[in-house]
């Protein structure tokens, strides 16, 4: 069943489908439930949230990304905060990118996402900040359109708007 099949079936059960949610943010950060880097339990089940028409706008909160912003776009929609399980304490964290790997720059806005493909100019693992460059026409050439981005999982880099 597709993600946005189980939306409208909880839809018509009044409530929004939090094992759904679930998915999604175990999407966004790469990560199962439990696990170091993932959200450290699932949504509890306690919670009646309205169906959600739009789709979730998922979204790092805090400085050290303590949490996962879910927002429900709609018109009187809602949020919620799932928290992350930090990382085992004295181990350091492991590139999931590598200097000259290929990567996907997405850039995230209130309610848009934009990609493209470009290249890492350093190493880093989930969380960290390192300088990628997209492959558009030039930048090959140089480092003239270096930018930050934040390392989401392999392959996946993103620049937040907001």
């Amino acid at each position: 069943m597709s993600l946005s099949l189980g939306l409208v079936l909880a839809a018509t059960a009044g409530f929004a489908d939090l094992d759904a949610i679930d998915r999604q943010v175990a999407a966004f950060t790469g990560v199962a439930v439990g696990q170091p880097g993932g959200a450290a339990r699932p949504v509890d089940r306690r919670l009646r949230l309205n169906p959600c028409t739009s789709s979730l706008s998922l979204t790092w909160y805090g400085q050290r990304r303590e949490s996962v912003l879910v927002r429900c776009p709609d018109a009187g929609g809602w949020r919620l905060f799932v928290p992350v399980g930090g990382a085992v304490a004295g181990v350091t964290a492991v590139p999931v990118i590598n200097r000259g790997d290929a990567v996907t720059i997405a850039v995230n806005g209130e309610g848009f996402s934009v990609s493209q493909p470009g290249e890492a100019l350093e190493s880093g693992a989930v969380g960290a900040w390192i300088r990628v460059r997209t492959m558009s026409s030039g930048a090959a050439r140089g480092n003239s359109d270096a930018m930050r981005a934040q390392v989401i999982r392999p392959g996946l880099v993103a620049v937040p708007l907001n």
